[in-house]
């Protein structure tokens, strides 16, 4: 039973040829995963950091940018890529959409980097303009690039936040929201989205997001990421909470439980490059509800690699992991 319960009797999964190796003294036993902890990313990162836009499109090869958030993720975080990406939307003609896609991605990342993370009130009305600025410039290269490749999601669950962003009101994001899931119903990322939308402090209803995001996940097959977006709304109701146990009550803890035995812990889950981030979205609400079944499984299968998301929701997320680690 309890071998069962702890993952020991299920088959292993496969070792990944692309896996970067796990550093050999891991601080704390823990370890900041880069490159979504693959070696193909990695080469894309560093073509990408170079400005070598031939590079980037051969290290490209192996992945689908109109669906795979994770990695367009890791050129939209990478500083200096605005730099160059605007020539290649310019220059060649026949990977556009795609240049589009990633300039597109990186400005609502540099507009945030300008606005930066204090409350709206402490914004300087100069990092308001430059964060607008850059918005706008986003907007417009994401609908160009939805428009060129009418098959991509990335692009639609971007214009969520640049929508958010930007203000552009329920009816424009529901638009957005829908056109994406449209083309996947069942990506994670748009529906976690969707769950910050949905909360108060953007004009949301108190129990909006859960409701929304078990009813996703209720239609879900087993084995399916999408159980990350229950983990996620809980924690969003952590952060909105004025109370920082709010999640440690049987209910809570039950339904982490199943909802990580249905998807990131299933027989039937297949693991992506970047699956630690969603191992870390439940080791944070498991150990926000202080659960005790689920959450020593979950730090077992990271083997202490951590991600900022979504730990940076509080004041030190690396020591915060670290100790849920330890008390798991």
């Amino acid at each position: 039973m309890f071998g069962k319960l702890f993952g020991r009797d299920a088959e292993r999964p496969v070792a990944d040829p692309h896996a970067l190796p796990v550093p050999r003294r891991p601080r704390n036993g823990m370890y900041a995963l880069r490159a979504l902890g693959d070696a193909r990313v990695l080469a894309l990162v560093e073509a990408a950091d170079a400005g070598d836009w031939e590079a980037v499109k051969e290290a490209l090869a192996p992945f689908d940018l109109g669906r795979d958030h994770s990695v367009l993720g890791e050129l939209a975080d990478l500083d200096g890529v605005q730099d160059w990406i605007g020539r290649a939307v310019q220059e060649d003609k026949e990977h556009r959409a795609t240049a589009l896609l990633i300039s597109g991605a990186r400005h609502i990342s540099w507009g945030w980097e300008a606005r930066t993370s204090a409350r709206a009130v402490n914004v300087t009305q100069e990092q308001w303009r430059v964060f607008h600025e850059r918005l706008e410039i986003a907007e417009e290269q994401l609908l160009e690039a939805a428009e060129l490749r009418p098959d991509w999601v990335t692009p639609w669950r971007r214009l969520l936040t640049s929508g958010r962003g930007m203000s552009l009101g329920a009816a424009v994001n529901e638009t957005r929201r829908d056109a994406a899931l449209r083309r996947d119903p069942l990506d994670l990322e748009t529906h976690v989205e969707w769950v910050s939308q949905l909360q108060p402090r953007w004009s949301g209803e108190p129990g909006q997001a859960l409701a929304f995001a078990r009813e996703a996940f209720a239609g879900a097959p087993d084995g399916h990421r999408l159980g990350c977006v229950v983990a996620m709304a809980h924690i969003e109701d952590w952060v909105e909470s004025d109370h920082k146990n709010c999640l440690e009550t049987p209910e809570i803890q039950d339904e982490l439980l199943d909802a990580a035995e249905r998807s990131i812990l299933h027989p039937a889950h297949v693991r992506c490059p970047g699956w630690q981030e969603d191992f870390n979205i439940f080791a944070m609400a498991l150990s926000l509800a202080s659960e005790s079944i689920a959450l020593p499984r979950v730090f077992q299968e990271l083997q202490g690699a951590y991600t900022a998301w979504p730990w940076k929701y509080m004041a030190q997320p690396e020591k915060m992991y670290a100790r849920a680690r330890r008390n798991a």
